[in-house]
């Protein structure tokens, strides 16, 4: 099989379809869309939507169009309008064309909606929303027809016209399809076509008083764009009935066909725009980027890559079947990229000071390190070591615990004992200095200038950790984020708002870090392993004085070991 005849292959059930229709000549090209609403920032489902859309189009050398379904001023924004083009030109996706927007099709819609009146298959309704709610019925009784439903085409037209003028306030009336109030599916049951806002539209300013549903605009949207397969996620297939209806009903120039499939449900987290607004707006997280939000630009914010968030949709896969996907899977495969892909650094986040009493002051030592271990391309790093240095706290103990075994020993300085600082020297903690409550502040240690590069002689190290030079290494501020909610499915409780169950240490700031030099003007959004800490990425907040770096995940899946 040829390179070209495997890209082809089909590798999910829509595939599969557009395989057969392109084979059958039902379509010459293929046409896809990502339709997103400007109503919030994309989060990761919309990544698995955006991949599926843009990447079949790449497949079968098609078009993806971007359209932005903008049928709801009172919500949108141009701020959100910009964070989707950032997120789909950053995880390497390009659209057709000129972007589209359902509003520059409200003259169509506007026209579209006429001929359903005239047709006498919409009417102009006058039932507020709890009455036409009433009237709707329920899952097991028929609806009932409204006493607006057999108004005359005239005076359709005339009350529509009135709508559109403004004549009405919000709520007073509602144009709606006449379909069937007795349908099974209630999605039929005379839906809104048109509503009343007297609100100003970030694309067509107060040209418009009265706008479109979304379960009008999107199928007709898809029409005008000729759209060969509208993929949508299964909340959605309820509504292919009504998707459907319109198409047959209005004399539209294509009619596309609409396909759903599962939507992404991930594990410790939340994907409703709605909820994710109220965490902003309650100052639960700083904004809609920050690192711990499951948008897109929070997920770039943290540090995760595209490669990475295209590598765990391929990994999830397209399905019909729901599910929710752990969130180690996600955490997975960032480490996976990040393994052989992010140079290595060495950074001390909670510092203790070590003094190499043998050592002069004012000496400096360098050591040239590889930036990375596997991959000499990316070249090497110099580190200077000087008599004081940092190492982490919790790599310090007074008094070795007693091993129950060998794999129970302890593999790092303790009194009396030798360690060996990463790339450099063994070292051997002498003595400790604590301050008036008892703690120990500092370490008096020498170190053995035999062992640079060989193992020392006579005495075998603990193990090996890593360490900056006081006065040659970087002030730095990491953030240690972690899973937003306690809960694996924090909206599960339906008692307790899932507000409850935010874990309250997602972030921990840690102010007094250090890093090694190397990093010294580093931009924002490299990405480094820290040696034995995890994996990094320098955060927008950094300054000349500062660095502000994110922890992006941890080198191991802690959370599967805490659950163990």
């Amino acid at each position: 099989m040829s390179n070209n005849e495997s890209n082809q292959k089909p590798t999910n059930f829509i595939h599969q379809i557009i395989e057969s229709d392109l084979q059958n000549n039902v379509h010459e090209k293929i046409v896809t869309r990502f339709p997103p609403e400007p109503n919030g920032y994309l989060h990761i489902g919309h990544a698995k939507s955006i991949c599926l859309n843009f990447g079949t189009a790449e497949k079968y050398n098609g078009v993806c169009n971007l359209r932005f379904d903008d049928t709801n001023p009172d919500k949108e924004s141009q701020e959100y309008i910009d964070s989707i083009l950032s997120d789909i030109k950053w995880l390497g996706y390009q659209w057709g064309g000129e972007i589209c927007y359902t509003s520059t099709y409200f003259d169509q819609l506007f026209d579209w909606a006429i001929h359903l009146i005239k047709e006498g298959k919409a009417y102009v309704c006058d039932l507020g929303v709890e009455a036409a709610r009433e009237y709707r019925g329920s899952f097991s009784e028929a609806g009932t027809d409204s006493p607006y439903r057999n108004r005359s085409v005239e005076e359709n037209l005339a009350l529509f016209e009135r709508m559109k003028n403004g004549e009405f306030k919000e709520g007073a009336c509602s144009l709606r399809a006449k379909i069937d109030m007795s349908a099974a599916n209630m999605n039929l049951r005379d839906p809104m076509i048109y509503r009343i806002l007297h609100t100003s539209h970030h694309q067509t300013g107060d040209k418009w008083c009265i706008y479109p549903i979304y379960d009008f605009a999107h199928g007709q949207s898809d029409a005008i764009e000729g759209i060969t397969h509208s993929l949508c996620t299964l909340e959605f297939e309820d509504h292919r009935p009504l998707y459907e209806w319109f198409i047959e009903n209005l004399p539209v120039p294509y009619t596309p066909k609409q396909y759903e499939f599962s939507r992404l449900e991930l594990n410790y987290t939340i994907t409703s725009k709605r909820k994710l607004k109220q965490l902003v707006d309650d100052n639960a997280v700083t904004s809609w980027n920050d690192p711990r939000m499951p948008t897109i630009s929070g997920l770039r914010r943290r540090g995760y890559t595209p490669k990475s968030l295209r590598q765990f949709c391929d990994m999830i896969g397209v399905t019909r079947s729901n599910g929710v996907v752990d969130m180690g899977m996600l955490e997975a495969a960032i480490r996976e990229d990040l393994d052989s892909s992010a140079p290595r650094a060495m950074c001390v986040t909670r510092p203790l000071k070590v003094t190499l009493t043998n050592m002069e002051e004012g000496v400096e030592e360098w050591f040239e390190l590889p930036a990375h271990p596997k991959d000499e391309s990316m070249g090497v790093r110099r580190v200077g070591l000087t008599r004081n240095l940092l190492i982490e706290q919790e790599d310090f103990i007074e008094e070795k615990p007693v091993a129950k075994n060998k794999h129970d020993k302890w593999k790092r300085l303790a009194t009396g004992d030798a360690v060996r600082l990463r790339g450099a020297y063994v070292i051997t903690c002498n003595d400790v200095v604590k301050n008036e409550l008892g703690e120990v502040i500092e370490l008096l240690c020498t170190y053995d200038p035999e062992t640079k590069g060989s193992n020392p002689q006579g005495y075998k190290p603990n193990g090996v950790i890593h360490w900056v030079s006081e006065e040659l290494s970087e002030p730095c501020e990491v953030r240690l984020y972690d899973r937003l909610f306690t809960e694996a499915n924090p909206d599960a409780d339906k008692e307790h708002s899932f507000m409850e169950f935010l874990n309250p240490e997602s972030l921990v700031i840690l102010s007094d870090s250090r890093v090694e030099r190397s990093l010294k003007g580093a931009e924002p959004e490299t990405r480094y392993q820290f040696e034995r800490m995890g994996y990094f990425c320098i955060d927008a907040d950094s300054s000349e004085d500062k660095l502000v770096i994110n922890r992006t995940v941890t080198l191991r899946d802690s959370w599967a070991k805490a659950k163990k």
